[in-house]
């Protein structure tokens, strides 16, 4: 990276990466959505094929701004009844690694994450690796292009079969 002029210095982007988790852990999921840019994307792909691509494959999650914009809309209601009452989750980000990004002004920020979702029934744990393309939006500020996460599990079964809550 020495030579190359990124967007934002890597504590910068641990430091977004850290905000993100907390706004997240918080059910702040307004705020959440506002991280993305209007091309951003939320993409996870499935357990079976963690390399897809999310314009040609099946997907856990592939949401445009707008299915970012929805699905926050439906946990935040009363619609999302497996998130009623919501779920409890803390996230542990580790493992940053930054680089140039594609784009112009862009850069790339790999992470692991580990998720615990607390519930009633119990405790669920996912492990996933996350890579962002973040850019400054017209404030400055940095904001997601895309958040890829892959889940690090062969199954969805030892989660309850579902993914309910935004990794």
């Amino acid at each position: 990276m020495e030579g190359t002029r990124m967007a934002a210095t890597r504590a910068e982007i641990e430091d977004f990466l850290y905000h993100e988790a907390d706004l997240l852990d918080e059910w702040r999921l307004e705020e959440w959505r506002d991280l993305f840019t209007d091309d951003g994307r939320y993409y996870v792909p499935a357990t079976d094929n963690p390399e897809g691509d999310p314009d040609l494959d099946l997907a856990l999650i592939s949401d445009t701004k707008e299915g970012v914009r929805g699905r926050v809309q439906r946990l935040l209601s009363t619609w999302a009844h497996i998130e009623n009452p919501r779920s409890l989750t803390r996230r542990v980000i580790g493992n940053v690694r930054v680089e140039p990004g594609p784009g112009e002004n862009e850069v790339v920020a790999r992470c692991n994450a580990i998720v615990y979702r607390s519930r009633v029934a119990g405790t669920t744990t996912y492990a996933a690796r996350l890579t962002y393309r973040l850019r400054p939006g017209e404030d400055g500020a940095l904001r997601i292009v895309l958040k890829q996460t892959v889940l690090d599990h062969a199954t969805l079964r030892d989660s309850g079969g579902v993914l309910s809550i935004i990794i």
